[in-house]
């Protein structure tokens, strides 16, 4: 911020000193007088600059930024016409010669009345400007507050969905080491070590916006192998996963919900029952797909909710806007979801 100021007051005065240093520049090697330059260039320009301040500090936030739109103009017209009297009187008698210099034609010098109609239009380019600067500056600094309560607002978002599906998580894990209870003690305390690494990651690794996708897919594993310890031997689960470092980083928890569902509505008590799931990428992009028995809830099942894939696809919408895709079909009693994703 204090940088910005700096750079601010520096190109107000590289400006302005360009602008006073404008007549000699523009009259190198012709003779005029120091009292000409002064009366037709330096004393106008002394009085853009008090005027370009005044509606710049004061009356711009004051009046025309407050819909004082008429009072604004009239305090302007005032000034301006002081500064037309006062640089009349300074003519006057200050530059006396100046202005009753002969002209080497006759009827060359233009009406009296046009030139302070032209004056009036020079006065008017200042408070036009600092108006330009001012609106410009007051635009940036709304747009910026603007963008900055979007990502809070979606960082927001983000959070409370990943507080939801934390509870989500746990809750679907407890009620499959609920069913190996009364089954397999022993796989049930096993389960119950195995859910408590899962929930460490949750709770401390996940905080990041975006992880390592080798930690992911660690993740994956060890959460695909709590959930076969609830299913019979009819059931039968592979995957296949990039088994060497991508480079690639991604949000977490993205696949867990999908993984969930193909568990929940893929294996059936007494049917054979097939999950197959994969994942590929190429270059940036992640390429997350799972194939299983389409075996759907009754109408009367009750467990779980349904939140997770309903969060992930907020998720997907507000981390990766048009640089994913989600699809789901059913061919041959066969349920197949892909998801690809552009992480950069």
């Amino acid at each position: 911020m204090e940088k910005n100021k700096k750079i601010t007051v520096f190109s107000h005065i590289l400006v302005w000193f360009a602008l006073f240093s404008m007549p000699y520049v523009l009259s190198y090697g012709q003779e005029q007088e120091i009292s000409r330059t002064m009366s037709r260039f330096w004393i106008p320009l002394f009085f853009y600059v008090i005027l370009f301040y005044i509606n710049y500090g004061v009356l711009i936030d004051k009046f025309l930024f407050e819909n004082k739109t008429v009072k604004y103009i009239i305090i302007n017209v005032i000034i301006i016409s002081f500064f037309l009297v006062l640089k009349s009187q300074i003519d006057t008698f200050i530059f006396t010669d100046v202005i009753r210099k002969p002209s080497n034609i006759e009827g060359a010098r233009p009406p009296i009345k046009m030139i302070i109609y032209v004056q009036m239009l020079s006065y008017i380019v200042p408070v036009l400007f600092s108006v330009t600067i001012k609106t410009t500056k007051r635009w940036t600094k709304t747009e910026a507050e603007r963008k900055e309560a979007t990502n809070f607002k979606l960082q927001s978002e983000l959070q409370h969905l990943h507080y939801q599906l934390q509870p989500h998580f746990f809750f679907n894990s407890l009620n499959n080491i609920y069913a190996l209870v009364d089954i397999s003690p022993d796989e049930a305390k096993s389960s119950i070590h195995s859910l408590s690494k899962l929930m460490r990651y949750m709770l401390y690794e996940t905080n990041m916006d975006i992880l390592p996708l080798s930690k992911e897919i660690d993740f994956i594993k060890k959460y695909i192998d709590l959930m076969k310890l609830r299913v019979s031997d009819k059931t039968k689960v592979s995957y296949n996963f990039p088994t060497e470092e991508t480079g690639i980083h991604i949000a977490p928890l993205l696949f867990i919900s999908l993984i969930e569902n193909a568990f929940k509505h893929g294996v059936s008590a007494s049917k054979e029952s097939h999950i197959n799931i994969s994942m590929t990428n190429e270059n940036k992009t992640v390429l997350f797909t799972i194939e299983n028995d389409n075996f759907p809830k009754k109408t009367d099942d009750k467990s779980g909710s349904g939140i997770g894939l309903q969060n992930l696809t907020k998720r997907l919408e507000l981390l990766y806007p048009n640089k994913h895709s989600f699809n789901t079909s059913v061919k041959d009693n066969r349920f197949l979801v892909q998801l690809e994703v552009e992480t950069e």
